[in-house]
């Protein structure tokens, strides 16, 4: 029977081109079930080991050690620390004893007598064959997710496809990973990114997408030799698949036109990439350090005129042209234009469009609102506040603790005495933050390491005045505070609650 055994397993391994242990550890495993099989209702734990060299096998019963005084869940299977180690008195819970069978029940020619044991024997043999098969497939094509794979159309139904990736690889192209013009048949050679490989019940899978941005940065790379060099960065892909993508490039070497360089002579290149993706329009933007410019080059096909920065708030507001057409290339279809910028962008921007005209009544409406707001909090004239504004000196905090010598420099008629009393009224008003219910901001909250004089007030425009109001916000209250983003905001939450809920704690004590 040795002979016999080592002679299926080279015949297996020879014919589905798999390595002899996987193999030999399906067979064990097809032995063991069948071996299994003859303990009735038992249901014992049954291991077969074979030698690689000989052929000879060994059937051992396994029992797992469990450090239990009570009774055993699974006596079939399972055996108490105490009586393992009467053998073993290095046994620990978690190992396994195992006895070896030398009966009848346990050879190999007497359980392949028995036909249906045989089919039995046969049938998990070629499963676990199967699945070795299937993770060897898997093993060779894991270097190459993220990649572009090319697979021919094997099976088409209900929308998803099967690809014969080659030698034996099977991959699943489903609907929501098609482009929405997709259209397949049997025969058809198809393109597409391998997605990082999942296991299901039926073992691990290859599936490719077309939709996916790496995708298209993987078209680029093929298609551009300057990116495949290294002389051109991709920097970042957005895409509405099979409609609109923007693709920021960045070049590393200062004689090469980027843009050019990716669009290709009479729009060749390009051309190539979008006909693989079913027309879908690719705008090739150049990325750039300052953020205005890059959000005015995201901004394309879209004419900007003017472009507005808020940092804190990460917001960028664009006034384009009055005309309405023009004002409607920028949005783009249902927002996609303006969408597919911020994402270009990322890093939480926002971009609000806006006609010029639009632009410029809301500049002239919050200037007005800012020196209105200045002149009720300094107890200044309107002419005054506009002056500090005009100089740059435009919040309270700006005004209170910038140097008394360059608010002087910057603002005409300013004299010593004057600036210091000023910035006092300025300093003052910070210390008396109120919500707009009237509700006045806690000290301890001031307090609180990491709030600054904005995050103050930004709190308090939430109706946060207290270090209690803090900590019952989530993460996502405060995202739209300046600079703020999940994990400023989270560790700012925890700090109130450490505190606010400590408190909580000892008052009850």
């Amino acid at each position: 029977m040795s002979k016999e055994i080592l002679a299926i397993v080279d015949t297996v391994s020879n014919e589905k081109q798999i390595d002899r242990d996987k193999v030999f550890n399906a067979l064990e495993g097809a032995l063991a079930i069948a071996i299994k099989k003859k303990f009735e209702n038992l249901d014992p734990d049954i291991k077969v080991e074979i030698d690689r060299k000989t052929g000879d096998y060994t059937v051992l019963r396994r029992y797992l050690i469990v450090d239990t005084e009570g009774q055993l869940a699974n006596p079939t299977r399972e055996i108490t620390l105490e009586a393992a180690r009467l053998d073993d008195e290095n046994a620990v819970a978690g190992d396994y004893v195992c006895d070896k069978i030398d009966d009848d029940m346990a050879k190999v020619a007497n359980i392949l007598d028995d036909r249906i044991t045989a089919t039995t024997v046969k049938q998990v043999l070629q499963q676990k064959i199967r699945e070795a098969e299937r993770q060897q497939v898997v093993d060779e094509f894991a270097d190459s997710v993220g990649r572009l794979v090319i697979g021919i159309v094997k099976h088409v139904s209900r929308g998803d496809i099967t690809l014969d990736l080659g030698n034996g690889a099977i991959a699943s192209l489903r609907r929501q990973n098609m482009l929405p013009r997709d259209s397949f048949r049997p025969g058809d050679r198809v393109r597409g990114i391998l997605l990082p490989i999942k296991t299901d019940g039926k073992g691990p899978q290859l599936e490719v997408s077309r939709t996916s941005s790496d995708f298209l940065r993987e078209l680029l790379t093929t298609e551009v030799p300057e990116i495949g060099e290294g002389q051109l960065e991709i920097v970042n892909v957005v895409r509405d698949p099979g409609f609109r993508a923007k693709v920021s490039i960045r070049a590393k070497d200062r004689r090469i036109d980027p843009k050019g360089a990716c669009i290709g002579m009479k729009g060749s290149r390009i051309k190539n990439v979008s006909n693989e993706l079913c027309q879908e329009n690719i705008d090739i933007i150049i990325y750039d350090d300052d953020i205005s410019k890059y959000v005015i080059n995201a901004m394309e096909p879209a004419e900007v005129k003017q472009a507005i920065i808020d940092k804190d708030k990460k917001l960028v507001q664009i006034g384009v042209d009055n005309d309405e057409r023009k004002y409607a290339k920028a949005i783009g279809s249902n927002g996609q234009n303006v969408r597919l910028a911020s994402a270009l962008i990322g890093d939480g921007w926002r971009i609000n469009v806006m006609t010029v005209d639009a632009l410029e009544n809301k500049q002239h409406e919050e200037k007005n609102r800012l020196v209105n707001s200045f002149g009720d909090i300094l107890n200044i004239d309107s002419d005054f506040a506009q002056a500090l504004i005009d100089a740059r000196f435009d919040t309270i905090e700006l005004v209170a603790f910038s140097d008394p010598k360059v608010i002087m420099q910057d603002v005409d008629g300013l004299d010593d005495e004057l600036v210091a009393e000023l910035q006092k009224v300025a300093r003052d008003a910070l210390k008396n933050v109120s919500t707009p219910s009237g509700k006045q901001v806690d000290s301890a909250l001031i307090n609180l390491d990491g709030v600054d004089n904005a995050t103050v007030r930004a709190l308090a425009g939430k109706e946060i005045a207290t270090l209690d109001d803090l900590a019952e916000c989530a993460t996502d209250d405060l995202l739209d505070l300046p600079g703020f983003d999940k994990e400023k905001a989270g560790n700012l939450i925890i700090k109130a609650r450490n505190i606010a809920w400590n408190l909580d704690e000892l008052e009850q004590k």
